[in-house]
């Protein structure tokens, strides 16, 4: 075997840990989605509990994703995703055997754990073993590979839940957990200089706090038993925590959890900002469309899950495909014109009623948003990756995924209302929600449209501000 075989190889194994590590936390973040209903009935709760099974792993997997970089980047990335691995497999088996709500939330929250750890520095792995447009093409393979894990999860967790019940879907993360185990234990290696720095606690602890109660604030004020006042309150306490944690982060300087150099390009800040829009519209529809058909259109949930099945396909054929041309062309174009097909699709949704057959209504908006979410998935992740220096690949990995959990958690904490809505008010909240996810997403396209680079700029921009 020759040198560049060898090398090769490594690469291969390397991307296939990585798809396979991922795969949890993109599978578990939508496998869920499909089982609400099943949940409520079986563990008698109401809108507010469900909002929390989501967002009991979104949140500490939103807050912790910097510090899983960032421990990443100085003891180790190959031993951060390993351990991220195992305790991942160890929350699912709780979670499946959980007795009561509570349990469930716990294990929920320490799968949220595990997956800040993996998610992170899975990809610094994945970005160290690769160069140039084969990086491009090998983000893009990882992130059609998530996605269609993701996009999969409900139909194989819906058929799980109508023949076993919910518990079972969380058994279906032990076979791909052992897969990353193993490949991340004997073939994966890391290439990367000893970085020694001091992880920022106070940080760590300033941002979940802010983003606990930010959740929590916008949870109260809506679901069963809205508390608007007090949800209020809650938020507004939550963006003080915010705040404080930006200036401390400031005098932190490069000893930051979330380092603010890394803003100093506008591509870095137009890359947040619509990470976190385009993440929110995708994260709600993610947890209210299965829940709309299974409740108002008496889809099974093996039905709600199949009816995802779009995404992955087009994202399957296309995600390596876009990596490699946002590597040669630059990400502008493909996030300015993705995100607006995205806005078309979330605007069709309207169409979607209890009346209204799945082919002329679901399938083209879901279409539509695969077909704008394939242009922009892989364009999104190798920009992030290009932005920063090497030492702090896993810290901006960790940070862009925060982001777009956070969207996420946003999202879900918002929509008690249509969690909580029954027949005629269910339709028109669902309503609601997809026009304000058309809304986010042709923000985001604007946003890359107005603050993100030529491919030509990219590197001039990096040189000014010394990155």
């Amino acid at each position: 075997m020759t040198a560049r075989q060898a090398d090769r190889g490594a690469q291969n194994w390397t991307l296939a840990g990585s798809i396979l590590a991922s795969s949890l936390a993109f599978v578990d973040g939508s496998v869920t989605n499909v089982a609400l209903p099943a949940i409520k009935a079986d563990l008698q709760t109401g809108a507010v509990g469900l909002q929390w099974v989501v967002n009991a792993y979104l949140l500490p997997l939103s807050a912790l994703l910097l510090l899983g970089g960032a421990l990443g980047d100085r003891f180790g990335r190959r031993r951060m995703f390993l351990g991220g691995i195992v305790l991942f497999a160890i929350a699912s088996v709780a979670c499946a055997l959980a007795p009561s709500l509570g349990v469930l939330l716990a294990g929920r929250i320490v799968q949220g754990v595990g997956a800040a750890m993996l998610m992170p520095n899975s990809l610094a792995l994945l970005g160290g073993a690769f160069d140039g447009e084969a990086r491009g093409r090998a983000i893009g393979t990882w992130a059609a590979a998530g996605a269609i894990a993701g996009a999969l999860g409900p139909l194989a967790g819906g058929w799980l839940v109508q023949t076993v019940g919910w518990r079972a879907i969380f058994y279906v993360n032990l076979p791909l957990a052992a897969g990353a185990l193993l490949i991340g234990w004997f073939k994966v290696a890391e290439k990367r200089e000893d970085i020694l720095r001091a992880i920022d606690w106070a940080g760590v602890a300033i941002a979940t706090l802010a983003l606990g109660a930010i959740t929590w604030g916008l949870t109260t004020a809506g679901g069963d038993h809205p508390q608007p006042a007090l949800g209020g309150a809650v938020v507004g306490g939550g963006l003080l925590a915010f705040i404080l944690f930006v200036w401390l982060e400031k005098h932190r300087g490069d000893d930051a959890i979330m380092p603010l150099a890394m803003f100093g390009t506008k591509s870095f800040a137009g890359l947040t900002l619509l990470t976190f829009l385009l993440y929110a519209a995708l994260g709600g529809l993610f947890v209210v469309l299965p829940y709309m058909l299974i409740e108002n259109q008496g889809y099974s949930p093996t039905q709600a899950g199949a009816a995802l099945l779009p995404l992955p396909a087009v994202l399957g054929i296309s995600g390596r495909i876009m990596g490699g041309v946002a590597g040669r062309i630059g990400p502008r174009l493909p996030l300015t014109i993705g995100p607006a097909i995205v806005a078309i699709g979330f605007a069709l949704m309207i169409r979607v009623t209890p009346e209204a057959s799945y082919w002329t209504s679901t399938l083209p908006a879901l279409l539509v948003i695969s077909i704008g979410m394939a242009g922009a998935v892989a364009p999104l992740t190798t920009a992030v990756m290009a932005s920063v220096d090497g030492d702090h690949v896993g810290t901006a990995n960790g940070f862009n995924s925060a982001v777009a959990r956070t969207g996420g958690l946003i999202a879900t904490a918002l929509l008690g209302s249509v969690l909580a809505a029954k027949g005629d008010d269910l339709t028109n909240a669902f309503h609601l929600a997809a026009l304000a996810a058309s809304a986010a997403a042709a923000a985001g396209a604007a946003l890359a449209a107005l603050l993100l680079l030529r491919a030509d700029e990219i590197k001039t921009d990096q040189k000014a501000e010394g990155i």
